[in-house]
């Protein structure tokens, strides 16, 4: 999955970027907190996993077909002048390794990759990108360490919200989960501005209770939101 099938079914246009920019900025003007978003398409490299399904279904395949190797080896015989001995084996790899590409191609599809990958490793590979996007976004350097970052993963649908340490002392998990929770379920209806500008509210009302704004705040991050490479 790349980038711009994300944009596209979330429906982010370019005036769906710049509404949901300016919802960061009515939310930090609130709060001296920083507010930073990111999508990306996947969080995690699941090749293992689709090889793993479609090498286990060529084998179902495979399984299948060696009843039927004496009817196939007849069909051979009446139908060639010569059968020889090698024929059989090649139709049997030859069946196995369309049925390999066949499924692997299929797993790709993200309906089906959801499928076949474990949820515990999901979330596992989710939360880990999560933190690492948490650093390069530079959320954990602000000066008061108020930051948190809305982190969307399209293909696994999952959210996380990371506060950085100064949050986390005011702020239960319980409450992120909440609006991360809400969050999924407007991506789910295919609402993805309206989603992310009321998320971005709820933390910025979030934020505002513990960190309200300074007449001397400095913006310490872009607003907007971010769509993270490949």
């Amino acid at each position: 999955m790349n980038t711009k099938t994300v944009i596209k079914q979330l429906n982010l246009t370019k005036e769906g970027f710049e509404k949901i920019q300016q919802s960061v900025k009515k939310a930090e003007s609130k709060t001296s907190g920083e507010i930073a978003i990111c999508v990306t398409a996947e969080s995690s490299d699941y090749s293992m996993w689709e090889f793993l399904a479609a090498f286990v279904c060529s084998g179902i395949c495979f399984g299948i077909m060696i009843p039927f190797a004496s009817r196939i080896n007849a069909l051979l015989e009446n139908n060639l002048w010569i059968n020889k001995i090698w024929y059989l084996p090649l139709i049997y790899g030859a069946a196995v390794f369309i049925t390999f590409v066949a499924f692997f191609w299929l797993f790709n599809i993200p309906a089906l990759d959801r499928l076949i990958i474990p949820a515990g490793y999901k979330n596992k590979k989710v939360s880990k990108k999560a933190f690492s996007a948490f650093a390069e976004t530079g959320v954990y350097c602000t000066e008061k360490h108020n930051g948190i970052l809305i982190y969307v993963s399209y293909l696994e649908r999952q959210v996380r919200i990371i506060a950085d340490k100064g949050i986390s002392e005011f702020i239960s998990d319980d409450m992120w989960q909440l609006v991360a929770d809400s969050l999924v379920a407007e991506l789910r209806k295919g609402n993805g501005v309206d989603g992310f500008c009321d998320a971005i509210e709820k933390c910025g009302d979030l934020l505002s209770e513990h960190y309200p704004i300074q007449k001397d705040d400095v913006n310490e991050l872009p607003d907007g939101l971010l769509i993270l490479e490949d």
